[in-house]
């Protein structure tokens, strides 16, 4: 059987009043996007920085298609597993000196490929990248996550600065890639963002997996339920 893209087994982190993550179960499925969904705090981040070795748990493990991922090298790890983070940054320099970060090889034509793949005009690819806009700046960001043919991209809360229509070309995107066949993890607290995203859905409350399953939650327990339905009252 082909293992899930992230599993999590008894993972915990503690905080200062109650723990970060508590004895998390849970799967995460090898295609489409899955949307953490849970109120502010509840530990969608910090799962989510898990995944990407940004954090470590104290107790637990946390598999990536089956592999622990604390055996695994995190430069190379990170590599497979892009993350894009609630505010872009941008390195001096141009758009292509920013993508050339995540790899110096690339040359102009595929530099292009990977501006229109992040939904960005070639034109700005001389552009000093601190000009940018924010929402170009964060698909800019997302071109350079691609640019080292990512196995998976963690987004986190990646539209919370951006106007209306900035990030609605960004979830755009993100259906799209999801449907090309890699796989995204975005993390949100927007119910309506989730609604307009989620294949898969995962419910964290107070450092739980509080429940997963299909975007309508249909069968989730009342805790989950009432969190849900909070937009539509």
């Amino acid at each position: 059987m082909t293992p899930p893209l992230f599993e999590f087994d008894g993972v915990t982190i503690a905080g200062r009043e109650r723990p970060r993550l508590a004895d998390v179960y849970g799967r995460i499925p090898d295609a489409g996007v899955t949307v953490l969904a849970g109120p502010s705090g509840a530990g969608k981040s910090t799962l989510l920085r898990c995944c990407n070795r940004l954090e470590a748990p104290e107790s637990g493990t946390i598999r990536f298609r089956g592999a622990d991922i604390a055996t695994l090298d995190p430069r190379q790890h990170r590599r497979r597993v892009g993350m894009v983070f609630q505010v872009p940054v941008a390195f001096a320099g141009s758009v292509l000196d920013n993508l050339r970060v995540a790899d110096p090889t690339i040359d102009t034509d595929r530099a292009v490929e990977l501006l229109q793949r992040a939904d960005l005009d070639a034109g700005l690819l001389h552009r000093d990248a601190g000009t940018l806009s924010g929402g170009e700046a964060q698909r800019m960001v997302l071109a350079r996550c691609l640019a080292t043919g990512p196995e998976v991209l963690l987004m986190d809360e990646p539209t919370s600065a951006l106007d209306g229509h900035s990030s609605q070309r960004l979830e755009n995107l993100a259906r799209q890639l999801g449907g090309q066949g890699l796989p995204l993890v975005w993390v949100t607290h927007d119910l309506r963002q989730m609604r307009r995203l989620a294949d898969h859905l995962v419910v964290i409350i107070d450092g739980r997996w509080a429940w997963d399953g299909p975007p309508d939650a249909a069968d989730s327990p009342p805790e989950v339920a009432a969190f849900l339905d909070q937009d539509l009252a």
